[in-house]
């Protein structure tokens, strides 16, 4: 970030001072020939005070004026736009455990809260997190409103999304898993005859479980995040919930009276997301985590939220 070196501006009274301050001299103690060559040194002085009072003021205001927008370059010299001078602005959407969510103290940490954080040293500013509906990030229309520079959501990578904003390269893969109470007597998806399915609104779970929902009999029931759809199994609500596995797993593991039974290979990867208006910016994260496998930064965050080590590029 740069910022303004200060300039002290002397105020007005004391140019003009300059050029008349002092005694003034008594006429009767000049002789006309002094006289003339007094009004002309004061004529040259005033001259000079205005001129210096001009650059001043003008100098002055430069120094006030409010700062440009932060930006930094990306590989090929495009720049990059940050709405907040000094600060990646991320908007996710919580819970979403572990991509990110709030710890114990109330911090929001997490898997991508980490990647981000590689992305906004190498720029050299902060992150600044953003809690925010999911759909207002995939839709791209955070963006438009100027709330964040990038969306970091455990965002699969879709067509109608990739069109709405540009993707950074994917960070992540993923799969659909089947979430269900230990003793529920379920053990497949075709045991949900009848039965309720919590899903998550606007995500790919939501998507697979009602294109799916006539195939093995079951209704769907819709919540506005993770935590309340994986709960309302654990309180008997609803008798499964479909979404990410990366999630699943870790409320399974965090409630023990759930566990995943089945998962559904459909393909999907994880990215950020940015304004297809700052397209520099995706091509920076690509270039982050780039280096970051290549000097295993990554694989260690990665191994740190997962327990594994990352799968290969």
């Amino acid at each position: 970030m740069h910022r303004s070196g200060h300039v002290w501006c002397p105020p007005a009274w004391l140019l003009w001072a300059t050029a008349f301050g002092g005694a003034r001299i008594p006429h009767h103690f000049l002789d006309p020939k002094e006289e003339t060559r007094v009004t002309k040194f004061r004529s040259v002085a005033l001259a000079f005070a205005a001129g210096a009072t001009a650059l001043s003021l003008t100098a002055c205001a430069n120094n006030s004026a409010t700062p440009a927008p932060a930006s930094t370059a990306a590989a090929g010299g495009a720049e990059i736009a940050l709405i907040t001078p000094g600060k990646l602005t991320a908007c996710t959407h919580l819970a979403f455990k572990p991509f990110q969510f709030k710890d114990d103290s109330g911090k929001i940490v997490g898997y991508e809260v980490d990647l981000m954080d590689l992305v906004a040293k190498d720029l050299g500013v902060e992150q600044e997190i953003v809690d925010i509906a999911f759909d207002q990030i995939t839709s791209g229309s955070v963006f438009a409103a100027k709330k964040c520079d990038v969306g970091a959501a455990a965002i699969t990578i879709r067509e109608e999304r990739a069109k709405a904003a540009t993707f950074a390269e994917p960070h992540f893969d993923s799969t659909l898993a089947l979430l269900v109470k230990t003793d529920s007597g379920i053990t497949k998806v075709e045991d949900l005859k009848d039965k309720q399915v919590a899903v998550q609104t606007d995500t790919t779970g939501k998507d697979w479980a009602e294109e799916n929902a006539a195939k093995y009999g079951y209704t769907t029931r819709v919540f506005d995040d993770m935590p309340t759809a994986t709960n309302s199994v654990l309180g008997d609500v609803t008798a499964a919930t479909i979404n990410d596995n990366g999630v699943l797993y870790d409320f399974a593991n965090d409630n023990p009276t759930t566990k995943v039974i089945q998962e559904f290979e459909t393909g999907e990867q994880y990215g950020f997301n940015v304004s297809n208006d700052n397209k520099a910016l995706a091509t920076k994260i690509n270039e982050v985590l780039d280096k970051a496998r290549a000097d295993g930064t990554f694989n260690e965050i990665y191994k740190k939220w997962f327990g594994v080590d990352a799968p290969a590029k």
